[in-house]
Parts: C-alpha cells; sequence; structure tokens
C-alpha cells in the first residue's frame, strides 16, 4: 500500500487510523518453521523473534532482505541560538556535505550493513522557530516535513532506517518526549553533543519554558510536533508512519529518531508494532523512551552520534536472523532426531 499524501492535519490523524497489521498466517507459518528447525526451541534467543516478525511484516513466511534503505534527514533549530549544543549551527549544513562526500559515520555503516543511503536537507537556510518563544512550525511547514518523509520511503523497500542531523536537536526531541508522556525537562535532558553542565541548563530552561507556552496547545500528535519539533524530527516521523502503512519494518535509532514518533505512540500505544530497537543510546532519556514504547534494544554500545548509525548497525543481526530462517535444514531434511 502506498502512502496517502497528507494535505492536512486532520489527514495526519486519519493516516493513524486502522494501521495496518502484520499476516497472521505468515506469522503462524514462520514460527512452525522455526519449531522445525534443526536446533533446540527457542536457542536463538531473539533471532527468532526477529525473523517471524519480518516474516509477518513481509507477508512472507521466508522473508527476504535485498533492499535496505537507510534516510537521514536535516534540519536547523532556532532554539539552537540559546546555546543548547556545543556545536555552531553551521555545522548542520558542513555535515550534510560530508555525508554526500561519503565521510561520515552513517555513510561507513551503511556501506558495512548493506543499506542503500540517501540524505535529504529540509530548507537548512531557513530554522525552525526558537520552541521556547514560539511554534518551530507553521502548519504548512509541518506537513511539508512530514511529507517530505513519507515521499522518501521506496515502496520495494524490505527494511527502513531514519537517521537525523540538526544541531540542537535533542532540545525539541527532549520537549517532545515530556509532552509525551510527562515528567520535568530535566529527566528528558541529557549531554546531546557534549554540551557542559551550563549548557545542559540552558537547555533545561529553554525546555521548560517551550513547555509551558505550548503543552495547552498540545491535544494531537500533529500540533505537539509542528509547535515542539523541528523539520528533520517531523520528516523521520513521516517516513515512520509511511512505513507503517506499507507494512515496511522499521530499525529504530536513537533518542532523536524515538522522540519525532512519541506523539504518534502516545496516541496509538501499538504504533511501533512494525518496529525493531536498534540499540539503546548513551543520552539518558533514550532508555526511558523505549520503556514506553515497550521495545528491548538489540544492541547497547554506548552511542550517541544520530545519522542512524545505532540502526545502521543493527541490520547485519536481522539480515543473520533471517539467514538462519532461511537456510537451516529441518529435523526432517537434515534426518535428524527431534527432541522429546
Amino acid at each position: 500500500m502506498h502512502m496517502i499524501r497528507i494535505a492536512s492535519p486532520a489527514d495526519f490523524m486519519q493516516a493513524l487510523d486502522n494501521l495496518p497489521r502484520p499476516d497472521e498466517d505468515a506469522l503462524n507459518v514462520a514460527r512452525t518453521r522455526q519449531c522445525e528447525l534443526t536446533k533446540p526451541a527457542g536457542a536463538l534467543g531473539r533471532l527468532e523473534d526477529i525473523a517471524v516478525f519480518v516474516a509477518g511484516w513481509q507477508a512472507n513466511p521466508r522473508p527476504a532482505m535485498d533492499r535496505v534503505q537507510a534516510v537521514v534527514f536535516a534540519g536547523n533549530h532556532g532554539v539552537a541560538a540559546r546555546g543548547v549544543s556545543a556545536f555552531p549551527v553551521e555545522v548542520t549544513a558542513q555535515m550534510v556535505a560530508n555525508f554526500h562526500t561519503g565521510g561520515a559515520a552513517i555513510n561507513a555503516l551503511s556501506r558495512a550493513s548493506g543499506a542503500a543511503l540517501s540524505v535529504i536537507p529540509l530548507e537548512l537556510d531557513r530554522p525552525t522557530g526558537d520552541i521556547s518563544i514560539e511554534p518551530a512550525m507553521s502548519e504548512a511547514e509541518c506537513l511539508v516535513a512530514v511529507n517530505d518523509g513519507a515521499a522518501a520511503v521506496s515502496a520495494d523497500t524490505q527494511l527502513l532506517l531514519v537517521g537525523e542531523m540538526g544541531i540542537g536537536n535533542t532540545t525539541p526531541a527532549a520537549a517532545l518526549s515530556a509532552a509525551a508522556f510527562g515528567g520535568d525537562a530535566a529527566q528528558w535532558c541529557g549531554k546531546g553533543s557534549g554540551v557542559d553542565s551550563d549548557g545542559i541548563a540552558r537547555k533545561i530552561a529553554a525546555v521548560e519554558d517551550a513547555l509551558t507556552l505550548h503543552l495547552p496547545h498540545c491535544h494531537d500528535p500533529f500540533e505537539t510536533m509542528r509547535r515542539l519539533g523541528g523539520r528533520e524530527i517531523a520528516a523521520m516521523a513521516g517516513a515512520i508512519l509511511a512505513a507503517r502503512r506499507m507494512r515496511i519494518p522499521v530499525l529504530l535509532d536513537g533518542f532523536i529518531a524515538c522522540a519525532s514518533i512519541a506523539p504518534l505512540v502516545k496516541q496509538v500505544p501499538g504504533f511501533t508494532d512494525h518496529c525493531l530497537a536498534a540499540h539503546c543510546s548513551a543520552e539518558q532519556a533514550h532508555a526511558a523512551l523505549l520503556l514506553h514504547f515497550g521495545l528491548a534494544p538489540l544492541l547497547q554500545l554506548g552511542m550517541r552520534l544520530g545519522e542512524g548509525s545505532g540502526a545502521a548497525l543493527a541490520v547485519p543481526i536481522v539480515r543473520a536472523a533471517l539467514a538462519a530462517h532461511n537456510e537451516m535444514a529441518t529435523f526432517a531434511e537434515a534426518a535428524v532426531a527431534t527432541g522429546k
């Protein structure tokens, strides 16, 4: 199913209704196959779960992993002017140039994982509004970003991972997380790109101001996102929503990628049913988001880079799960006696 272009906030909310589910027949056949493979039941642990998960979303009990898509969205944030990042805003465009010449971590990790990478900058010369004093985006601007994200997802993709680049974007991510799941600003604000204690204090103050200003108006996911998010954050949400509509499984990256869909998960708790948590980042609030999502990370490597880097690292785990599922012999095929 192709993602319908979202023309209004009402369309966005409608896209969250009647979300596709995994194919039950494929799930059942895949589970049966796992029980017949030459191993004790459950001996491959989460690899078995991953294989069955992908089978359900592909509606194929012998799923394939030939087309893995990685998309990195980039945007700039007005709130960065409050000194909430360790880097100047010019770094966003400079890193986009680095992506395009193949020199960033996500380039190397995408190559290593066999993912096809694309990079989509979103109006880098026009930062969003400073969320501590005004909405990040107008309704029209947010719709453009959501649709840019949705349009980036190829219909033939078998596994999607999305990443971001945007100096200052852990601040709107903290605000989105607090708006969705409560708690004070301090519990959602970490070091981000490596700010010092004064920088964290400025970040907390910015998030507190943003929540005071906007929370009374955050009655639905779209309004929350346009007020507290950013262009690359809205684009990630659009891409992950499009993937669900097209039954494409998603590997979630770190704090910002997860924060992008926090308002959607608050509205539809089963929204992440098509998602695997690739890793748990070193950004303190990411683990809390994963708990709210009900997802256990595949990796925990102390990473906090963003760019989709943690998700790219988990691609080989998914490939390995499918290789074991598809290539192992059954007890009958190998003439191996089953256990009692």
